[in-house]
């Protein structure tokens, strides 16, 4: 039975080969959703390492954070872009998971002192994450928040205005789509917090602005950001 199993696996592989999610390669039995190449090769930034790096001065006069990195630089047509891409259009939240657990990964790494409280995710509106079938940061916050034991919290930071698309706006015009779009649920349980928020793709940093903004009008005492990826 154990044989026949094992052949049928086999052929299953063989007609339905299970790829990398970077590079689209068939994975070996003991690789998942990554294979070791992409792991280890993918452009990481090591942004963690020092406070003063590039995600942090792109927020400096705009959000208050006590620690931002991002783990992956971002170019198109890259192995990164097709992994971010599998994650938000390919039904694949299991990889938002094991890109939270390489983003811990990295924190675990840090020269520098991140205090967290709470992990709060990015959230989608729930037109969108009903489409979608989940919000691909909160995948990435729970990979992370596994790791690294720090509690997630999904209900607080709200999405109240579906925005329109922000993929060819500027950073001024994606901070007036978005300045109003967000709100924040039951935020007592925040007051005086340090909170992590967890995005996947940090462009503009406009979405990021706007969740600051509702989050320290609810009494947060400091903020940290953490994304898979930054734009250069």
């Amino acid at each position: 039975m154990q044989q026949i199993k094992t052949l049928a696996a086999d052929l299953l592989q063989l007609l339905f080969p299970n790829l990398c999610n970077a590079c689209g390669q068939p994975l070996l039995k003991t690789e998942h959703l990554l294979c070791l190449f992409c792991r280890f090769d993918l452009p990481y930034t090591d942004f963690q390492l020092y406070a003063d790096n590039p995600v942090a001065k792109q927020l400096w006069g705009r959000i208050r954070c006590a620690n931002a990195m991002a783990m992956f630089y971002f170019r198109k047509a890259s192995r990164v872009q097709r992994i971010l891409h599998n994650l938000k259009y390919k039904g694949k939240p299991e990889l938002g998971t094991l890109l939270g657990v390489l983003l811990a990964e990295r924190l675990l790494k840090s020269n520098v002192g991140w205090a967290v409280d709470f992990i709060v995710p990015v959230p989608l509106h729930p037109k969108r994450e009903r489409v979608r079938g989940y919000n691909q940061s909160q995948c990435i916050a729970e990979g992370l928040g596994t790791v690294m034991g720090w509690p997630v919290c999904t209900n607080v930071l709200v999405k109240t205005v579906s925005t329109s698309s922000q993929t060819r706006k500027g950073r001024f015009s994606r901070y007036e789509n978005l300045k109003s779009a967000f709100a924040v649920h039951n935020g007592s349980m925040l007051q005086g917090k340090n909170v992590l928020l967890v995005d996947d793709v940090i462009t503009t940093g406009s979405t990021l602005e706007a969740c600051a903004s509702v989050l320290y009008d609810a009494g947060i005492k400091s903020l940290s950001i953490a994304a898979v990826a930054f734009t250069k």
